[in-house]
């Protein structure tokens, strides 16, 4: 009744190598949160009603649904309405980047306000344009303030990125269940994958907080 990882010796290799999917799968919804979080953002804190209103009703439709209803609704909705069939790893990338999106765009918002008004009123009697003045110089000291829940966020995205083995991506949770079936033990493989899982947000947080620290020494 004790552990036996030798049964699952030969299976390791193919366990992490799910790490491959799992950090790509990460960093492309990272990037896609972050960016649409931005224009996001941007749109909230305008004097457009319209678009403000739009932003608003959309973060509020990703907040307040499950995240594994809006993967597999994509997944397999867009089939169905468009007849074009996407790929595991699209589906899970759309989904977790724009769910993502939604919170991301709340924090960024409450990043740019927080930035002393005397910056962009100096920069408004500069003449610098408002697109130029959120570039150079809103944004880049909005998120130093912003880091540490930008941080946060993509460390959930990586603990969430298991819900995309539902939908047959082949990230580390994903071979762990193969493997588990395969050698009918569940405990041991899956022990593996939440080390594994472990390991990636322990690694991930560090390189954050260095860079955290370089920003910090920027300064």
């Amino acid at each position: 009744m004790g552990l036996d990882f030798s049964r699952i010796s030969d299976k390791l290799v193919y366990i992490l190598s799910g790490i491959i999917d799992t950090m790509q799968f990460t960093l492309l919804s990272a990037c896609v949160g972050f960016l649409g979080g931005a224009l996001l953002a941007l749109i909230k804190i305008s004097d457009n009603r319209p678009l403000k209103g739009l932003a608003v009703f959309y973060t509020s439709i990703f907040r307040g649904t499950p995240l594994i209803l809006q993967l597999t609704l994509i997944y397999f909705s867009i089939p169905q309405l468009t007849g074009y069939d996407i790929s595991p790893l699209g589906a899970g990338v759309i989904a977790f980047g724009l769910n993502s999106a939604a919170y991301t765009s709340e924090t960024i918002r409450a990043g740019i306000l927080a930035v002393d008004k005397g910056q962009r009123e100096a920069a408004i009697a500069l003449g610098i344009p408002y697109r130029k003045m959120m570039i150079d110089i809103i944004f880049p000291q909005a998120l130093k303030n912003i880091l540490p829940a930008l941080v946060n966020e993509s460390i959930n995205l990586l603990k969430d990125s298991a819900l995309v083995s539902v939908i047959g991506v082949t990230d580390v949770l994903r071979r762990a269940n193969i493997v588990a079936a395969e050698k009918f033990i569940y405990f041991e493989p899956l022990l593996v994958a939440g080390l594994l899982y472990y390991v990636m947000v322990i690694g991930f947080t560090a390189a954050a907080r260095r860079f955290e620290r370089r920003l910090r020494r920027s300064d």
